[in-house]
């Protein structure tokens, strides 16, 4: 029985793409350099990059992605309402689902959504999926906004990347307004008998 206040507390993940390099007729894409050698590795405003074909290791998911970003955030007074209270939910991806990922969280006293709780790959309980579709439209916006050439320097994607980034981290009521929908995305879910939503 959660009040409307305690899904103030969650911190939803997810990852998403933005294509570096066209992909011919692939759907949603989002293309911002003629190729990946345009921009430099350090400029590369991604969280983490893989390419086609690869699958991340169990020790990097668990080294780098969690231990020296995710954990690291949801303990820091800064990015959550009160770390104690914060809840991870997870997008029940494998990796995520695999008992040393959920030992590490336990370990590292993260609290999360386990395996038990909500129906797997479900985009319509993930508000971070939205999240990534907002961040990937206003990019696009403001790329398509650019003429001529300048729709392909990635020092003018590395600017558009930033600030729609910093508008996005600093807009307190769109993450609360997407929180305080979970109550409405579950009777979705529920009535939908676990079909698709309009999420």
């Amino acid at each position: 029985d959660w009040t409307e206040e305690d899904f103030l507390h969650l911190a939803p993940s997810d990852e998403f793409y933005v294509w570096l390099v066209r992909r011919p007729n692939y759907q949603n894409d989002r293309i911002w350099a003629l190729s990946v050698e345009d921009i430099e590795e350090d400029e590369r405003l991604l969280w983490a990059i893989k390419d086609k074909g690869e699958s991340w290791s169990g020790e990097y998911f668990r080294d780098i992605i969690l231990t020296q970003n995710v954990i690291p955030f949801l303990n820091d007074e800064e990015n959550v309402i009160d770390p104690d209270e914060a809840t991870f939910v997870h997008d029940k991806a494998p990796c995520m689902r695999a008992n040393k990922i959920q030992n590490l969280l336990q370990d590292n006293n993260v609290k999360f959504w386990g395996n038990d709780i909500g129906p797997g790959n479900s985009p319509d309980l993930n508000v971070a999926e939205r999240i990534g579709s907002i961040f990937k439209d206003e990019v696009e916006k403001k790329m398509l906004s650019e003429t001529g050439d300048n729709r392909y320097r990635e020092d003018i994607l590395k600017v558009h990347l930033t600030n729609v980034l910093t508008n996005l981290e600093t807009d307190t009521d769109l993450f609360e307004t997407l929180l305080r929908s979970y109550p409405s995305r579950l009777r979705a879910v529920k009535n939908a008998n676990g079909r698709h939503t309009h999420y």
